[in-house]
């Protein structure tokens, strides 16, 4: 499963790719497990997109990390996301999960 994370300033966000151990989709469909972290510089990855491609690491198996869904969402299988992958978005103040599909 890919875990994309927008969100450059959490804490738990490495180079676009969420490391921490679990995540919690809350019934509003934010990431609940979103800090942020004040030391962390938010890079304005738009600027250069036509110069360079953006640092990324490497996706995790979905066994190294467990998502559990609190949503209305038609991934929300008896509260465990089965989607092949989520992204947490980055232009709202909140972390939402871009993955959402109403039900």
């Amino acid at each position: 499963m890919d875990i994309r994370c927008r969100k450059l300033k959490c804490a738990f966000n490495d180079h676009f790719t969420c490391k921490a151990r679990g995540i919690t989709v809350t019934k509003n469909a934010l990431c609940s497990q979103y800090i942020e972290d004040e030391s962390k510089e938010e890079p304005d990855t738009s600027k250069h997109m036509f110069d360079r491609t953006p640092k990324y690491s490497p996706q995790r198996d979905s066994k190294a990390i467990e998502i559990e869904c609190c949503a209305k969402c038609i991934l929300n299988h008896e509260g465990k996301c089965v989607a092949n992958g989520i992204t947490i978005n980055d232009y709202r103040a909140k972390p939402a999960c871009l993955t959402y599909l109403k039900k």
